[in-house]
Order: structure tokens, then sequence, then C-alpha cells
């Protein structure tokens, strides 16, 4: 029978459908871009051998591949409808679009339609959206969906995964693993992305780093739970050995379709690169770059956030004499944290009561507000929309509004429960309540909260029936955003789940930055920023300088290093730095200088990060799209496994030119071990170094033995 293929392609990637007859589409291809004339020999894979013990001919593996298929793994979608239609075979149609593919698939005996699109940009990230729909009657039994999951094919080349696991103040630690036969699921039932959420899951072939190897991706762009796997059988995937993907992790009961009802299925993100992880990485920066309402083009301003400074002590003069401290160094924006709001005056109570408390400020923001306004400062405040204290206003007067089970509360966390927004009443009260203090004071900024995991997350139907409520949360938070973005066009607003909980693309299309972690320990932020990295822009990276003595570890560091680490994003800090020296501030004025002399390439280059082989150097940067500029971190992190760090190639630069290397000594100095370093890096101190960008990228300079946690700035321009 004849194939039908659907071609896209986009930023050198290249994914190939092929339909045979009206059967549903097969991934004949997705990775590296080919030639027109090379696409119909494609055919070539479904030619595949028949095995003993196995199906007579070969298959293919759809878009939406189950055992009617001939794949036994697991499916891409699974349903019933009271018990029954639970093999359904599929009719399908595919429609190309410009940029896309469009897919719309009949089930005559589930009485179900899927809706699938592929879409591929022009910088190689593919966006799968697929959507199910009851066809029944109005009274027939709805239909049970209990997965709807995007599955792409993997080679035989793709031998090796690498995942991201983490928990409060230590987000983001990178494992690898063999891909091996079975089942390799990441799955988070949070409620939120979770501090342990892998971002991407990577397949790759064997020893692929950051600068080289091939490598496949999946994300999926949603804030609720969620599962990302990778799966080899015996038998191949069709042509292909593994499979890779993801969806929504549903809960039993917890989409049950009435007739023309839909559930629409979060996107999930693949991405191809035959550039290693860097490649990946600013993939997907371009491609949340080019998204029509993202915020890049305006400077992302210093920011300074009162927690660590003041905690609950919310006294107003001493705030006022933060922020003039703060604008006297050059801070840009000013976030009052937590404690300004009814009877919150700790943890355990108040949450949920949107009012300026009368007790600390009898006179309203508006004092603060002000002040920090005639300084020249943006103004930002702290709310936590999704959760209360059971001990507030707003629970006492409505304690049905609290999400949890008929029979009672869920265990407190963080003296916490959850408000259900899918209720109207209760989505509406913390709606009017945010958007009339924005209206009121002008705020710039939402610093928007989420400090626990969602425990026994059900909700009561109109029959009193404890219903899985989740995905329904997770929607009406979404929808919260939205509406107060809609509201209040300028409002940039911050994820913040007790640190980096909820990072996603799902709340990156709603937010402007996310806390990458409550931990402001510089030390462990290399690690933390570096793999949150695989995913988020660093202007989308809240990055803080925080006190000499850390609150989450309770190290000590410099100030240098602290200064250092906080560049390599949406840099700030969280401090009370009315309390400095003056050595400090003048350090503090001449970091924040060089912040805003460099953000533009900071925020608008491409990613690099060193493949260096020694574990406890940890080096990488931005470089400009055009290659004209670079900034470069080098970190040591522990003490190094030789007495010298030896020879350090730096990624990205053009060969063909000659680069003027210098030393940003704004950024802070580090102690070094021996007493002298290499000669190029004192001329780089003073009037810089000049190097072809061939000896740079290839052969690399010999670095200063470095103690711990200490590093420099490297700034690069071409000549």
């Amino acid at each position: 029978m004849t194939v039908t293929t659907s071609v896209l392609r986009g930023g050198g990637a290249l994914l190939v459908l092929g339909q045979e007859g009206d059967r549903l589409p097969a991934v004949l291809h997705w990775g590296a871009d080919l030639p027109d004339g090379a696409v119909a020999d494609l055919r070539l894979l479904r030619d595949a051998p028949v095995p003993h013990n196995a199906l007579d001919e070969p298959w293919d593996l759809t878009v939406l591949p189950t055992s009617g298929d001939g794949w036994l793994g697991t499916p891409g979608v699974s349903l019933h409808r009271a018990g029954g239609a639970a093999a359904p075979r599929w009719v399908a149609t595919v429609t190309p679009e410009d940029g896309r593919v469009v897919i719309g698939a009949e089930s005559a005996a589930a009485r179900a339609r899927v809706d699938l699109a592929y879409a591929l940009d022009e910088h190689g990230v593919l966006t799968v959206s697929s959507a199910i729909t009851s066809t029944a009657a109005e009274d027939e039994a709805p239909l049970d969906v209990a997965a709807l999951r995007t599955l792409l094919p993997l080679p035989t080349r793709a031998d090796e995964l690498l995942d991201l696991t983490g928990r409060w103040t230590r987000e983001r630690a990178p494992q690898r693993h063999p891909l091996t036969d079975g089942s390799f699921v990441r799955s988070g039932a949070r409620g939120r992305t979770g501090h342990d959420a892998t971002l991407l899951l990577v397949a790759g072939t064997a020893g692929f780093g950051f600068r080289h190897g091939e490598v496949w991706a999946a994300h999926v762009a949603w804030s609720g739970n969620h599962h990302h796997l990778a799966e080899r059988l015996p038998e191949p995937a069709g042509a292909h050995a593994a499979v890779l993907g993801g969806g929504e992790s549903l809960a039993p009961g917890e989409v049950r379709l009435g007739a023309g009802e839909t559930y629409t299925a979060p996107d999930v993100v693949a991405v191809w690169s035959d550039g290693g992880l860097d490649g990946l990485t600013n993939r997907l920066l371009r491609h949340q770059r080019s998204a029509t309402d993202y915020r890049a083009g305006r400077p992302r301003p210093l920011v300074l956030n009162t927690w660590e400074a003041v905690y609950f002590q919310t006294d107003l003069d001493h705030l006022k004499r933060l922020a003039d401290t703060a604008a006297s160094i050059g801070v840009e924006r000013f976030v009052l944290d937590d404690g300004w709001f009814g009877g919150r005056r700790d943890d355990t109570r108040g949450l949920g009561d949107w009012q300026v408390s009368r007790d600390v400020w009898p006179d309203g923001l508006g004092p603060l507000v002000d002040h920090v306004r005639a300084l020249g400062m943006e103004f930002g405040l702290w709310f936590e929309p999704e959760m209360v204290n059971l001990d507030s206003d707003l629970v006492r007067a409505h304690p049905h509004w609290v999400l949890g089970p008929a029979d009672g509360p869920p265990r407190a966390s963080r003296h916490q429960q959850v408000l259900d927004l899918a209720n109207p009443d209760a989505f509406s009260t913390v709606l009017e309540a945010m958007s009339a203090l924005v209206g009121e004071y002008g705020i710039d900024f939402v610093k928007w909260d989420h400090n626990r995991d969602l425990h026994e997350a059900v909700r009561s139907d109109a029959r009193g029936t404890d219903r899985p409520a989740v995905g329904e949360q997770t929607r009406a938070a979404y929808r919260l955003l939205d509406e107060l973005r809609r509201r209040h066009r300028d409002l940039e607003i911050e994820s913040c789940s007790s640190g980096g909980a909820r990072v996603d693309l799902g709340v990156l299309a709603r937010t402007d930055r996310v806390w990458t972690s409550d931990c402001n320990d510089a030390l462990e932020r290399v690690g933390i920023q570096r793999w949150t990295g695989l995913l988020v822009p660093p202007e989308r990276m809240g990055t803080h300088v925080g006190p000499p003595r850390a609150h989450t570890t309770h190290r000590h560091l410099d100030l240098s290093f602290r200064m250092l680490v906080a560049l390599g994003g949406h840099a700030g800090l969280e401090w009370d730095i009315s309390t400095c020296g003056d050595d400090e501030l003048e350090a503090l004025r001449a970091w924040a200088g060089l912040y805003r002399e460099l953000r533009p390439l900071l925020h608008g280059g491409d990613v690099v990060r060193s493949d260096h082989p020694d574990p406890t150097l940890v080096a990488g940067g931005v470089v400009a799209a055009d290659r004209s500029a670079a900034v470069f971190t080098v970190v040591q992190v522990e003490t190094g496994r030789g007495v010298t760090p030896g020879v350090l190639p730096l990624p990205g630069l053009d060969p063909d030119r000659r680069y003027l290397v210098r030393v940003r000594e704004e950024a802070g100095l580090p102690e070094t071990l021996q007493v002298r370093s290499p000669r190029w890096f004192e001329d780089a101190r003073s009037s810089g170094v000049e190097v072809s960008g061939a000896v740079l990228g290839t052969a690399g300079l010999p670095l200063p033995a470095l103690s711990p946690a200490q590093g420099f700035l490297l700034h690069l321009v071409a000549r």
C-alpha cells in the first residue's frame, strides 16, 4: 500500500510522518535534517526483519502506539467506556499546514476522537499537542481516559540517559543511566512540578556531554502531576530501538468525558541536537525568546528581595533604610516579601487574607511604595495565592474552600492547606484581592509562591463524591495567572515554589522568571543554576547575592564569590545591605554596574558550558549570537584533583577572529593557591590580552590555581 509522507523541517531538524491508507501515521524519522531526495528512502526503515515468535509482518511505531499497532510497551492512549471499548482502532486523516501537521483520528467502537498536532519551529523545537473528545450520545456511559501521552522514536545509537533530581535547596542534580531493556519512568505526583523534577529527560549517544554527542530530549510543559519515560523492549519499536516521551499523570477517574466533552493534554516539547546538551539548551532558549509575549526586550532589573534581609520583621523605617542603601548601589526593583498582610506575623497564620495589615501598616503600603518609587526603583510584592492557613479569616468564613476529602483537611505542610481554586467563589476572591492591590499601588512585579506539595488533592462534586483535582487545580492556577496579566499588561510575575519546585514551560508561558532555589549559598548555586539552565534561559533564572552566612547551609562565603555566581542569571540581592560596610557597598556598586553593562550579552546570547574533565572545576558562560563577545565564569567548587587545573578551552568562539580577553574585577577576584598566576591572567586584569579564537577554542588558556569556592569572570570582545 502507498505511504504518504508529511515532512516538517526547522533549525536543522527533521520530522517525517508516514501514513498508509487511513491508518494512524507513523513517525518514520525524528532527528537530523535530510535532503529532499533522501526523504523517500526512509521507506527502507519499514522493511524490518520479522523474527520468530512475533507478529507476522513488520509494523510501524504510530503517533498513538498501542498493542493493536504492534507496540507492547507503555501505550500512547489508554481508555475505556464502562469497562468496554478498551482497544480502539482509529481511522485517521492527516492535514499538513504551515509549519505543522494536524492529525484527526476517530474510533467508532470507543465513540471517541483524538486530535494531534505536530509543530516544528525554526529553532528545531518540536511541540506535540493532543486532545481527546467523547463522540458518544448523551445517554451513554462516560469515556474514562487513563492516559494520553506523546511517544517518539529513538534510534539504536541512543543508549544512555540523563535526568535530573533533587530536593528542597538542592534542586537539579544530574544522574546518568544506561538505556537498557525496560521502562525508565520519572513521575511527579506532587501537584506541582517538584524539586526533584527532571525538566528534560535526555537520551543520547554514549558519553554525550555539553559540547559533544547526539541527543534527544522530552519535556512535559505542565505544572501538575506528570511523567517522563524512556522505554526499550527486546522487540524494536517498529524500525526504532526505543521510545521517549511523557504526559500528564492522571488519577483513576480524573478524566471522565461526557458527550461532546474534551480533555486537552499538556503539550510535550521535544528537541534533537547533534551538538550535545548545549545544542538542546540553545534551541530551547531561542524557542522561548521567540514567543510573542516574551519580555526579553526589556532589560531585567537588578532586584533586592527583602526575605533574607528582614524575614517577618516588616518595620517601615528599617525597610526605608534598606531601600535607600539599595538605590545607592544601583538596585532597580525593590520587592517586599512575606508578612505584610492580615495577621501574618509568622508562617502559621494569616495566609489567604490578602489585605494590608493595619496593625503593621496603619497608613497602608503607600509610604513604602512612594519612598521606593521616589528613589527611582520599581516596587514588587509577595503573594501565595494558592495556599491558606487554617488560622485565617478566609478559612474561618469559608472552610469548604480548603481542597481535600470530605473526611477533613489533608496533613498540613508548612502549616498550610491548599485553596480550591476550581471553586469559582474562591477563585474570584483571590483574583479581586490581588488585582485591587496591584491596581492601587501600581505594583510592577509579583513574587508568586507555592510552598507545599498537594496531598489528598480531591474535591467533592455536586453529589458529595471526592474526585481527583490536581489537573483542575493546575488549570485554575493558570487561569488566575492569565487573568491577572490580562488586567495588568505590564505586570511581571515570578514563579516561586519553595524555591525551584515549579519550573516548567507550562508556568513559564505565564510568568517572566523562576526563583531557582531557596538556597542562596553560592557554592550550592553553581550546580543548581548550571542544570536549571538546561531548560531555563539565564534571564529567567532568579540569582541573588545572599548574606555572608548562608540562610540554608550556614556556610560562610566571600562576597567576591557570591557576586560572581549571582551574575549567572537575573541578578539581585537577598541580604540586609543596610548593615554593610563601605568596602562591601563599593564592591556591590561596581558589581551592579557590571551587571547592567553585560546583561544584554548575558541575557541574549548562546549558553556554553565546558566539558572540563575535572568535575571540581566548573566553567561556562554566554557567547553573543554573532560571536562578537562572550562572558565566561570559571569556578573551583572543591579542591582540584591536580596541583594545577591545567588548560581550559573556551567553547563557542569564532576561530577566525581575535579576542581581547579581560578579567573583570568588578565580579570579584579569587585568592590563588600559588604565588604566581599565569602571565596572561595578570595582563588580563589590566589592559587585557589579545588571543585568537582558534587558540582559545582549541588549545585554551592555562588557569590559575584556585582555592575552593573561588572563581573569576572573563569578558571577551572580538577585535
